[in-house]
């Protein structure tokens, strides 16, 4: 627990020394995007039988690049691409697609980042409305993987009560 804390750490401090010579990884695509890629992701997921994950954020922030990173270890990337499509929506500094914010119900003042989950057909299963992962540097791996285990889809033919099918 305590190497993944300070890992967790490095990443942060890593991504902060990186930022300050240049700019932050650039995560979060133009924000004029974001609808577009909403809409595709639920053409995609519907093809594919995932769930939609909105990830609210910006490239300014430590917290987002950490549960990026999270995302992409190796834990946690398997279960991403089987079971979702992710699409990353960028907030600007708290002034960008606040609509589709609101229409997610993503509470943005709780800080970012901020989850959505949506079905194949975009309907809204999951928003986080308590800032959840907004200290992500402060958080673990792990959690995302408890997110992510959660919340995909259940396999077909598998009971609601089997917990690996």
């Amino acid at each position: 627990m305590r190497d993944a804390r300070m890992f967790a750490l490095a990443a942060v401090l890593a991504l902060a020394a990186g930022s300050a010579q240049s700019a932050s990884r650039e995560i979060y695509p133009d924000s004029s995007q974001a609808k577009a890629d909403i809409a595709a992701a639920i053409k995609t997921a519907a093809a594919t039988h995932r769930r939609v994950l909105l990830d609210f954020g910006g490239n300014w922030c430590g917290d987002c690049q950490v549960l990026d990173y999270y995302f992409h270890d190796a834990n946690n990337l398997p279960i991403l691409n089987a079971d979702f499509v992710l699409v990353h929506v960028n907030i600007g500094h708290m002034d960008e697609n606040v609509d589709i914010a609101r229409k997610y119900d993503v509470p943005l003042e709780r800080g970012v980042p901020a989850l959505a989950v949506l079905s194949e057909t975009g309907r809204l299963l999951y928003s986080q409305k308590k800032g959840e992962f907004e200290a992500m540097r402060r958080m673990e791996s792990s959690s995302v993987t408890s997110f992510l285990v959660q919340w995909r889809p259940a396999k077909s033919g598998c009971s609601v009560m089997v917990v690996n099918c």
